[in-house]
């Protein structure tokens, strides 16, 4: 009587067992691979605004420091973005028939807010203070990076849960001075980031916490 299975079906087998398991389990992988790469979080992707702003020319251009359009930054949780009012202090007499500046006026005219992109977005299970992290000597380039060379702002840094421990478990060489947080160009005197970063923290009494209610809660 001839055997019911060919040889090597065992084999067979095996291998539609493991393409049937493993597939979904690199599928996981690749997706959660996905979403913590640059591609999967937006990162180095210029986001463009209803209004053509150019942080090169207002920052490095004009000196405008950080803290006049997003004040909250040092006073409130969230940085905020400035209001059409804001705006209209100077292109009322600059640029005021700029085509590229009509949604401004438009804004201005309706009383209605201007629709800008938000750049930084974390989830809305995090709580993130831009007060606490500025007002202990985090500088706005360490997590925004350069922005007076954006001509639109993107993404530089992941913004991952890792990412953050990392520096609140080591959190010395990534503090300046108060007064240098805005800058864009400022360098730790002699390079030794440690050695400032130290300094700085025994000002401030920057200790900050890695316990999971800090950011969740």
């Amino acid at each position: 009587m001839a055997p019911l299975f060919r040889p090597g079906t065992d084999a067979v087998l095996r291998g539609i067992l493991a393409l049937a398991l493993g597939t979904p389990a690199v599928a996981l992988a690749g997706w959660m691979w996905l979403a913590r790469s640059p591609l999967g979080r937006g990162s180095f992707a210029p986001v463009e605004q209803p209004v053509p702003f150019d942080h090169r020319h207002h920052v490095a251009d004009e000196g405008i420091p950080c803290g006049y359009c997003h004040e909250g930054a040092w006073r409130s949780p969230r940085a905020g973005v400035p209001p059409t009012q804001r705006c209209m202090g100077c292109h009322a007499q600059v640029w005021n028939d700029s085509p590229k500046l009509e949604p401004v006026r438009e804004s201005w005219f309706a009383d209605t807010p201007i629709p800008w992109r938000r750049v930084h977005a974390l989830p809305d299970y995090v709580w993130f203070s831009h007060q606490a992290h500025v007002n202990k000597g985090v500088g706005c380039v360490t997590c925004h990076g350069r922005v007076d060379t954006m001509p639109a702002v993107e993404r530089v840094v992941p913004f991952t849960m890792e990412w953050c421990l990392d520096c609140h478990r080591a959190p010395t060489p990534h503090l300046r001075p108060f007064r240098e947080v805005a800058s864009m160009t400022w360098r730790p005197p002699g390079g030794d980031a440690e050695r400032t970063g130290r300094a700085v923290r025994a000002a401030l009494n920057a200790n900050p916490r890695t316990s999971c209610n800090t950011c969740h809660f």
